[in-house]
């Protein structure tokens, strides 16, 4: 359970009378390559790279095409994906995941063609299947970063 009771939500419960308070979800450091990337995220929107030359989308960023080499440009991606694979977490004491406890760690494909790692939230951890279509959603970290999260579309 959550912060306001339903399950996988990713949002810490609340401090115990005498325990510390859950720690914030932790925040990147954006490098040069992938400022752009959480920016985005931070403005609730999904950014992917694309090839100026042969069209292939691809996240993680990377300063040229992984395909051929070609210049790449940073473009609004749609949001939407199918998980591919997933691990529901049952047992983390670092904080602040232990605080989540149970949640997902999933990879999901999105409709753009990259592969990526993310959590599923939103719903039990016992819904989630392979094949679930799911959407982005953002949690602002810091001032220059968010979270892409994925829920069940």
């Amino acid at each position: 359970m959550s912060g306001d009771g339903r399950p996988g939500d990713m949002r810490p419960l609340p401090a115990v009378p005498g325990e510390r308070p859950p720690k914030p979800r932790p925040a990147p450091v954006p490098e040069p390559e992938a400022a752009e990337y959480w920016k985005a995220a931070r403005d609730g929107r999904l950014v992917v790279q694309r090839c100026d030359d042969c069209g292939r989308h691809q996240l993680y960023p990377r300063a040229r095409c992984l395909a051929c080499g070609g210049p790449v440009s940073w473009v609004e991606a749609s949001g939407r994906a199918v998980v591919y694979s997933y691990t529901v977490i049952r047992q983390n004491y670092a904080r602040p995941f232990r605080d989540w406890i149970p949640y997902v760690v999933a990879l999901v494909d999105l409709d753009e063609g990259p592969r990526v790692m993310t959590n599923i939230v939103g719903c039990d951890p016992e819904a989630v299947s392979v094949g679930m279509a799911v959407r982005a959603r953002f949690e602002p970290v810091s001032e220059e970063a968010g979270i892409a999260l994925f829920e069940p579309a």
